[in-house]
């Protein structure tokens, strides 16, 4: 193999130090919660190799995906920048805005520009062999891994969810590139590691760098059928219990073997710095099957929403000769970081590399902390999950999550709070207002968009019956502590903790009438006797809880009788008038339901 000594004169690294060029080997996992792994805490998914990949190496616990969705950590982690400077906000081409939104969302690219400057790029100029082998989903022909200084691409395109788990792997939309020839059946995270061996057996002999960005495990939902049948087939709601997608857990952990296990056949090992890392939290949301795909617990919500399983992800670094093996690190790191770690392993920085967000996360390998920094999320953006437009920051322990529909903001301390539960907002309201001030220096430093008003906005018309119903994820919050809990077995208004707490709903009337009004909820009997009061126009009623079967045993309530004099948009709001002795109560919706004169 042909390798070199550099001289650093800059980076992160001391000046005059000599330090060998280093393979670069990135794993990219597809919606991977960074909880799905055994190194992380999972009980029920099977990552060995990964695993040991962690007591190799260094494992961060504090580490984040800037966008809880996909192409806009993909571009923090090719470019070391914040999507937003190029106006990759959302997953490309991202979701249409529909009548319900408040909101509509601010235009996106919906391709990389061949201007930035990709980390592919800065290595092959230093005499790397480049190769893309997965996932791309950063636009079409044109603007392919090719056009972005990979040397090799396979099976990306500007798809954003393979074409098939299996061979072929076609669809009506085209064929996966590199992939035109496959045995019938074969399964495709198999397929990229095999051709991610094939390349590193090509290229032994010199640098290269290898960027595998799994499809996996991204839905759709498919794995061997040898390998489901290795886990019980009783998903339950609020556990890692899916055993489709633990079988195309324990599938990518294998691929990822094999890589590390080529490393090792070829004594490249000690000359190859892994990293292992996902792009966003695990889909713990319907859009993964009845259940979720997957539960992030203890870190709130998931893929899609800007809470800690929405965005904080695994990294591990298995750097040869730096760092104790099988130790962890609690610095917080976030994607933009890559780009400069890599170069750390091809020499450090070096005219004329372009500038980044990032910063290298080479001296944590050895101990030595970072001078504190904010990192900060934007998403103008309503996701398929259910998660509305808004922004975050992190500062230290602190985190200031804020509601771009309402103004709204929550604050967090995540040293004593990992599960986001108190809102610590109305207790440290300088701190909020300093945070929130930050972010937003930070948006204007970086360009962001932001959503507008929605002129077509037409939020709940009746259905063909003339029922209304305000489902709890359309819900302004407007109290301290209550919050749309989005599992599927939930998706519902929970943390009935905090008097005052108040939520509203817009809807539209096609006509007046008189509307009988139904709560469902689930009601715990430790809970019941809380009341809440519903309030529309000068119409007010209250209503005391009954006991269910259970929290989520939703049972329809019915409050009063309301009347609507005229068409067009009305707000209807629920307050928490007297708070039950324990938070076991969750509203799935409200019901208007139309009374005809005479009866019901």
């Amino acid at each position: 193999m042909v390798w070199a000594t550099v001289l650093l004169a800059s980076g992160s690294v001391s000046a005059g130090e000599e330090r060998q060029l280093f393979n670069v080997v990135l794993f990219v996992i597809d919606d991977l919660g960074q909880r799905d792994l055994g190194c992380y805490g999972s009980t029920f998914y099977r990552t060995p190799h990964i695993d040991r990949l962690a007591r190799e190496g260094i494992r961060f616990t504090d580490f984040y995906a800037v966008c809880p969705v996909c192409s806009p950590t993909r571009v923090s982690i090719l470019t070391g920048q914040y999507p937003q400077r190029w106006n990759i906000t959302d997953w490309i081409p991202g979701r249409k805005d529909q009548p319900d939104q408040r909101l509509q969302r601010p235009s996106i690219r919906t391709e990389l520009p061949l201007e930035a400057v990709t980390i592919a790029e800065v290595l092959k100029r230093r005499g790397y062999v480049t190769a893309h082998i997965g996932k791309w989903h950063l636009g079409g022909k044109g603007f392919g891994p090719k056009e972005q200084g990979f040397d090799i691409n396979v099976a990306g395109d500007e798809t954003g969810t393979p074409r098939s788990y299996f061979a072929p792997f076609r669809n009506k939309g085209g064929v996966m590139p590199g992939l035109e020839e496959a045995p019938e059946g074969e399964y495709l995270t198999d397929r990229l590691a095999a051709e991610a061996v094939r390349f590193i057996s090509a290229h032994k002999d010199r640098p290269f760098f290898l960027y595998l960005p799994h499809y996996a495990v991204h839905t759709p939902l498919r794995a061997p059928a040898e390998r489901i049948r290795r886990y019980p087939n009783q998903p339950r709601p609020g556990t890692q219990s899916n055993p489709v997608y633990a079988a195309m857990v324990e599938s990518m952990d294998d691929a990822v073997g094999q890589v590390l296990q080529a490393l090792a056949d070829y004594r490249l090992a000690d000359k190859t710095v892994v990293l292992f890392t996902s792009d966003n939290g695990g889909l713990a949301t319907r859009e993964g099957g009845p259940t979720g795909a997957t539960y992030n617990g203890p870190l709130r919500a998931g893929k899609g929403f800007l809470y800690e399983g929405g965005v904080r992800v695994p990294l591990i670094i298995r750097w040869p000769g730096r760092g104790k093996p099988g130790t962890t690190c609690a610095e917080v790191a976030c994607s933009n970081d890559l780009f400069d770690t890599i170069l750390d392993a091809a020499g450090g920085r070096q005219p004329p590399d372009p500038p980044t967000d990032g910063r290298s996360l080479f001296p944590l390998l050895d101990g030595k902390p970072l001078s504190e920094r904010a990192i900060y999320w934007h998403y103008p953006h309503y996701a398929n999950q259910g998660s509305r437009p808004g922004g975050a920051i992190r500062r230290g322990r602190y985190k200031l999550v804020e509601d771009y529909e309402t103004g709204r903001h929550e604050l967090y301390d995540l040293s004593r709070d990992l599960s986001e539960e108190k809102n610590l907002a109305t207790e440290q309201p300088d701190l909020v207002r300093q945070l929130a001030s930050e972010l937003e220096k930070w948006r204007q430093q970086v360009d962001a968009r932001m959503p507008r008003p929605n002129p077509q906005y037409r939020p709940h018309p009746p259905d063909a019956n003339g029922t209304i119903t305000l489902p709890a994820r359309t819900a302004l919050i407007h109290g301290q502590q209550w919050r749309f809990e989005p599992l599927p077995h939930q998706e519902s208004l929970g943390h009935w903790v905090q008097t005052g707490d108040s939520a509203s709903w817009d809807f539209t009337a096609i006509q007046p009438g008189r509307f009988r009004l139904e709560l469902v909820y689930g009601c715990h009997s430790n809970a019941a006797g809380a009341s809440v009061e519903v309030s529309l126009d000068s119409w007010r009623q209250q209503h005391t809880l009954q006991a269910t079967a259970g929290t989520h045993d939703y049972q329809p309530h019915v409050v009063g009788e309301l009347k609507v004099d005229q068409p067009g948009r009305h707000t209807l709001t629920l307050k928490l008038v007297r708070p039950p002795s324990r938070p076991l109560v969750e509203l799935r919706s409200i019901v208007l339901r139309p009374v005809k004169d005479g009866g019901r």
